[in-house]
């Protein structure tokens, strides 16, 4: 990853509001760990042990050393990268710390073509780093989750860790969420039958910096709109109602329930005061950040399939279990947003 200093702020940020010293000269295994929250944990890990001598040794789960190199840069040479993936796991013979688990197929039209792929990957890979932690005897393991595990809820009020909704089983779109269900019921077993220190965080749409300039989620779109002075342009009402998480917070929540989360336990992270629907934001960033500079059109045709089931979804989330933590957001929609087009800026 080119460095940026957005990301070097958002390091800062962290660091200074939560007591991290529980991962000092512990060694940590973390899996996606080229994508954008896997690629930012593994560096601020590194900018600890760079600025405050913390020791982690770091060990990330890579498919390609080429795009390992790409988004580590400078870091690379500072971390432990092992070459391989969650279905065939590589032998390590060190001893491991605590382990994050966040490899998972995520672009939503994979879902649909790719839908075996998609649950292979979540569920037996999933198997594969329970287990390589259960032999390990490792001190946590935080399972990285998605608020589509939720499903469709009924939008009536605020949704808690154990309200789960409706999900169709015989739509492939559903490979996914329904597998993500799966994975946190797999870690609540090696609790329940092998005492395995494990849990899992359901995380809300999450962006920051280091997302691929031509990822094809809203969030990038948007950001792509303003950067480019190009109308946004929904293929849909874009009532879809669901809060955001930047990244920094996400770091943070993640962090926090591997290090100080219950046993056997899902908690959700999001930013409850980001909750808007796909319009609402579009039309504020336009006002706010892009001066009115574009548009907002619309070009409804056939819903593509990859969307989300529920195009009317409120899914308004309580985050009251993580916040009991010690975990608070600290970044909003328009400063995550702006952020986002600042660090895209950057690596431009």
């Amino acid at each position: 990853m080119v460095k940026s200093n957005i990301l070097n702020e958002d390091f800062a940020n962290i660091a200074s509001r939560y007591d991290f010293l529980a991962l000092k000269n512990k060694s940590v295994f973390v899996t996606g760990s080229t994508g954008l929250l896997g690629s930012q944990l593994v560096l601020f890990m590194d900018y600890l042990n760079q600025t405050k001598n913390f020791g982690i040794n770091i060990y990330a789960l890579c498919r390609s050393e080429e795009k390992a190199k790409k988004v580590f840069a400078d870091s690379f040479l500072r971390i432990h990268c092992v070459f391989g993936d969650v279905l065939n796991l590589p032998s390590i013979s060190d001893s491991i710390d605590y382990v994050v688990h966040g490899a998972s197929i995520t672009a939503s039209k994979e879902f649909i073509n790719h839908a075996v792929e998609t649950i292979d990957v979540a569920v037996n890979g999933t198997l594969n780093l329970l287990r390589f932690a259960n032999e390990k005897k490792v001190k946590s393991f935080v399972y990285l989750s998605s608020m589509e595990a939720f499903g469709v809820t009924d939008g009536k009020g605020q949704v808690r860790e154990e309200d789960l909704g409706y999900i169709d089983i015989s739509s492939p779109r559903s490979s996914y969420m329904e597998s993500k269900r799966m994975c946190e019921n797999l870690c609540a077993c090696f609790a329940s039958e092998y005492g395995l220190d494990v849990k899992s965080i359901r995380l809300a749409q999450v962006f920051g910096v280091g997302i691929d300039y031509n990822d094809t989620r809203v969030a990038a779109y948007f950001a792509r709109s303003v950067i480019e002075g190009t109308d946004i342009v929904l293929k849909t009402e874009g009532k879809t109602k669901r809060p955001i998480l930047y990244s920094s917070d996400a770091i943070s929540a993640i962090l926090t329930v591997l290090l100080k989360g219950v046993k056997g336990n899902v908690y959700t992270a999001a930013n409850p005061e980001t909750l808007m629907s796909i319009r609402e934001t579009a039309e504020i960033i336009i006002e706010r950040i892009a001066c009115n500079a574009i548009r907002l059109t619309f070009d409804i045709k056939e819903v593509p399939p990859e969307y989300s089931p529920n195009l009317n979804l409120n899914l308004n989330l309580n985050v009251d279990k993580l916040v009991a933590l010690g975990w608070k957001p600290d970044i909003g929609l328009l400063e995550a947003y702006e952020r986002l087009i600042a660090g895209m800026k950057e690596i431009l």
